[in-house]
């Protein structure tokens, strides 16, 4: 699609025009992924952060978050029940936390893999490239970083420098790739300051780098962040700034898919915050085609608080699997088997 058409669609309101746009995004999921949903058990293994972004509860100088970090074995023991509950994958999730070290995490991964069948996805923030090729070679298969906005002027914003060092996400994905992982990343919808014109080149972005997962999420506003601030961070004005929204994300989860049709994509746990009711299936039915239950024991689930209210934070894991399967067959949909590889990324690494 050329950036007007991307653009036209984002403000689309018209539901009959819409209701193309969800099918065509249905048809291109059908086509280039299948019918399968795909279920990722997310642990999110630390809250500790050292960076200040402005829109995130577990940021640095947030003093009101209970801090924590899980030990190796009760990582083990989500993963294990990963395996228990059918899932293909686990992802280990944490703020940017020098406490996972490099170290640490390789025992980790290589304890995952030689004890589960399951795909490991890391989403530890930016990282060194030593510190990536050890978690490769260790087994990790996937790695989740955001990039959050192609506006550069408003990622800085948002994203304080750490010790001075300019971030560079786009360099760590590249990287990602050149060490051999499937790599993953997305954008925030509606973060004030964000226009149409920004959200259609992030979803151009998509494309140009050829990502193999997107994931895509509102906007949601933590209390205790810099961004809650309407007058620090004002809004553009109405007809400019993208709206941080339920319709907005299924927009973009729909043009992602035609944009990148065989990248694994994700209806959010911020979708489900949004709509508790129909939230993910409204998203498996407009170009999703995996959901990521979580894992993280209860007692340090609330304490993982990127946003405030967060979907499902006190069912057990055994619940939330029980939750995701009902969901999924009430659409008609069956749960994948196996480890879910991305098509795009199985492309690439042919004999």
């Amino acid at each position: 699609m050329k950036h007007s058409e991307i653009v036209q669609w984002l403000r689309e309101t018209d539901p009959a025009r819409l209701a193309r746009l969800w099918r065509e995004a249905d048809l291109a999921r059908q086509r280039h992924v299948g019918g399968d949903i795909h279920l990722r058990g997310l642990i999110e293994l630390s809250n500790h952060c050292v960076r200040l972004c402005g829109y995130c509860g577990l940021r640095a100088a947030n003093a009101k978050v209970r801090r924590y970090r899980m030990t190796e074995d009760e990582i083990l023991d989500c993963a294990h029940s990963a395996v228990e509950l059918g899932y293909g994958t686990v992802v280990l999730q944490s703020g940017e936390d020098p406490g996972v070290d490099a170290d640490w995490m390789t025992r980790v991964i290589r304890r995952i893999k030689a004890e589960t069948p399951l795909a490991v996805t890391l989403s530890l923030g930016e990282r060194s490239d030593d510190e990536l090729a050890a978690w490769r070679e260790a087994g990790a298969d996937r790695y989740l970083l955001r990039f959050e906005t192609s506006n550069r002027a408003l990622y800085q914003r948002i994203h304080p420098p750490r010790n001075g060092a300019r971030s560079d996400r786009l360099a760590i994905l590249a990287t990602l790739r050149r060490l051999g992982y499937e790599i993953g990343s997305g954008v925030m919808i509606g973060i004030p300051g964000q226009s149409y014109d920004d959200l259609a080149r992030d979803i151009e972005l998509f494309a140009a780098i050829g990502l193999d997962m997107i994931g895509v999420g509102p906007y949601l506003v933590h209390p205790e962040t810099p961004l809650a601030d309407p007058l620090e961070h004002p809004p553009l004005a109405e007809d400019r700034q993208v709206p941080n929204s339920e319709l907005m994300t299924y927009k973009v989860v729909a043009l992602a898919r035609l944009a990148c049709p065989r990248a694994n994509i994700p209806a959010t746990t911020a979708l489900a915050t949004l709509n508790s009711r129909t939230g993910r299936e409204l998203g498996l039915e407009r170009g999703a085609n995996v959901i990521m239950p979580n894992l993280t024991p209860p007692e340090y689930r609330a304490d993982y608080e990127i946003y405030p209210d967060k979907a499902c934070i006190t069912e057990t894991a055994e619940d939330c699997g029980r939750c995701v399967q009902r969901r999924i067959e009430s659409i008609g949909r069956t749960v994948g088997a196996g480890r879910g590889d991305s098509p795009s990324y199985v492309g690439r690494h042919d004999p």
